[in-house]
Formats: C-alpha cells, structure tokens, sequence
C-alpha cells in the first residue's frame, strides 16, 4: 500500500525527509517529495510536528528554505480558508479569465488527451488517489486555459479523487492556475513536460513555444465536456454510545489527530456529516483511507452518520473539537497546530512568507 495508515509508520515516513533533497528535486517525477500530504489534509499530523522532526534531526532553517516554503504554502491556503470561508467555493480575486465554458474535457477524465504524460498520471491517480503537484498543475492548466474551463467543476472533480482532499489547497492553487486568484495564467508546454517527467513526446498540441501557447484554439481532444456526478456514499452508522459522565471529542475528515488530548478519558466520535458530502463530496477509496486511520489509530472511536445537532442533543456533558473553517460545532474550540505564529489574511503568498521566514529562517 502506497499510503498506510498506522501512526508508526507515518512517523518513520515523516523520520526519512531529506529536506535538501527534496528542495533540488521536487519537481521532477522521480524527486524526493514526502508523500506526506494525505497526513497533513486527514489531520493526522501537521506541518509544524513535521517542521519539527526534520529541525531535530539537525537542519537548519535557511538550509532549508525551500522545504519550509512549501509546508508554508498549505499554511497559507488553509489561513486564506480560515479568513475567507466560502468565498473561497468562487472566483476569488477577480472572474476567471478564459471561462468560456462549463465542465471538464471530457478526455481529461478520460485520460486520453494525448498528452502521455498527463494520461498515465490520472490512471494512476485513479488507482491510488494521488498526484505529483506538478500534475496537478499540468491538469488545471489544460482544462481551465488551453480547455477554456471554469475551474471549479474540475477542481472538484479532483478534490473527489485526492487522498488528501483539501478543499483551500485544492480549490484556491486551481484559481491560481487559472488566474482568478492570481495575476497571470500558468502554462506548461510539452518541452516542460518532458523535462520533469523524463519523457519524449513530439508533435502534440502543446508542443509549441511558450509566445504561441496562450494564442491556441481549443485542441479537438479538449471540446467535448462532462459534468461529472460526484457523490459519497456514506457507511451505515449505529448510533453512538455515549458515557454521559465523560466529555465528548468530536473527530471528521479534517481532524483524525491521534494525539488530541490523548490522555483524557472521553467519548471520541468520528463524525460524518451528510451536508458536508453533499457540498465537498469525495470518493469512496478516499473516505474509506479517512477511517482506516481513525479506527487504526484513535482508540475506541465510534464512527458515526449524523448532522452535528443530533450529536448535541445526545450528549449531556462537555463538547471538544478542533478549529476548522467546515466546522459548524458548538462547544470548546482548541485550535490546531500551525507552521509558526503567523496567521491573518495576507494579500498574497509571498506577503504571508515574508512574515513565516522572519519567524522561522
């Protein structure tokens, strides 16, 4: 298995970062990237603890800045999460240039636009829910300024498929593909796809200079579109059990910290809410990845269907969570772990760096 889910063996993953590496390698298909995202997305572990692990093992901050740099770019999505909320489910900065239409080519999800490369990705992204950023890059591209796309069916298209399913990471990096949150539209040509990906492809539609590639037609593989219908299915749930005299700690798909208040004796539910899927719906090999590492790691965790408010009517005593832009909870908030001190809306990525490398590099 490509991902496990035992918190020991996420642990040594996280113990093998070779963060130099990782920052001279990262973009090509072979680097020395972690594999750690699906952890960082389920809540499993954060990008402080794994800041932390790679700074003990004798690295030093400006060493490292790439590797820092990156674990601050999901910071930075998640903060912009945090203070935009739902405004982030939208163009963000400005409508999206080049959204002519709406759905996803039809041979992106069929991995046949004949971009090789791009092609064996998504067959492998389907068989194991994950994707080299740089294809996810490549991808957004194609759909959303050679396919003339809005972003956001095929973004959720891929958020569906994603182990690590992050709805700020996913959504606002494809609005900066695209340029509804950024100020230019990001291309790749096939010289830059074969460079990264060690291929040696000719003669495609994106085999053209960088001068000539933002004038292209829509390519005859890209005009036929889909809606895709997206759902989850939801397991069949027993009502919890609940021990009224102990508090109760509230777990979903963003929050599966095994460590959370490990010592208290309490109540742990996994709560699956309906209303969320329906809004941010993922697949079932990414739901299922969600409670094999709940139930592999989280003591005694109840996996539970239900709408937050019938949980509270059930439970008498005190109510944990952690902070999450999804949570709609009532009780004791305790925040979650953050790269540094630095949060609050910043105009950019690079404004928010400035402040996370002074504190940290």
């Amino acid at each position: 298995m490509r991902f496990p889910v035992r918190y020991d063996q996420i642990l040594e993953r996280v113990r093998q970062i070779d963060p130099i590496k990782y920052g001279q390698t990262r973009n090509f298909s072979d680097g020395a990237i972690t594999h750690l995202s699906p952890y960082i997305s389920r809540g499993v572990i954060s990008t402080k603890q794994v800041l932390e692990s790679v700074l003990s093992a004798g690295h030093v901050p400006h060493s490292i800045e790439k590797f820092i740099q990156e674990l601050a770019w999901r910071d930075y999505w998640q903060q912009c999460w945090v203070s935009k909320g739902h405004l982030i489910d939208d163009d963000l900065k400005q409508p999206q240039p080049r959204a002519e239409r709406v759905g996803i080519p039809l041979n992106i999800s069929n991995h046949q636009t004949g971009i090789e490369t791009i092609d064996n990705g998504i067959v492998d992204f389907y068989e194991d829910g994950y994707l080299h950023n740089h294809l996810r890059m490549y991808i957004a591209s194609l759909a959303c300024n050679i396919g003339r796309c809005h972003w956001k069916m095929p973004a959720q298209w891929m958020y569906y498929h994603l182990l690590d399913a992050d709805w700020a990471s996913n959504a606002l990096s494809w609005q900066w593909v695209s340029g509804a949150n950024s100020n230019k539209l990001y291309f790749a040509n096939q010289e830059n796809i074969n460079k990264y990906f060690y291929s040696n492809q000719r003669n495609s539609f994106l085999d053209i200079g960088y001068d000539e590639i933002d004038k292209i037609g829509i390519p005859e593989t890209l005009l036929s579109l889909e809606s895709p219908v997206l759902k989850t299915t939801l397991p069949d749930t027993d009502i919890p059990i609940i021990n009224p005299e102990l508090p109760t700690l509230i777990y979903n798909f963003y929050n599966l910290d095994s460590e959370w208040r490990r010592e208290t004796k309490a109540n742990r539910i996994l709560l699956l809410e309906p209303s969320i899927f329906e809004k941010y719906p993922v697949s079932s090999k990414s739901l299922d990845f969600c409670m094999a590492l709940a139930k592999q790691n989280i003591p005694d965790i109840q996996v539970w269907v239900s709408e937050f408010s019938n949980l509270k009517s059930m439970v008498p005593g005190k109510i944990y969570f952690k902070e999450h832009p999804l949570n709609n909870y009532d009780g004791y908030k305790d925040e979650r772990d953050w790269l540094c001190s630095v949060k609050g809306d910043y105009p950019s990525f690079f404004a928010f760096w400035k402040k996370v490398k002074k504190n940290l590099c």
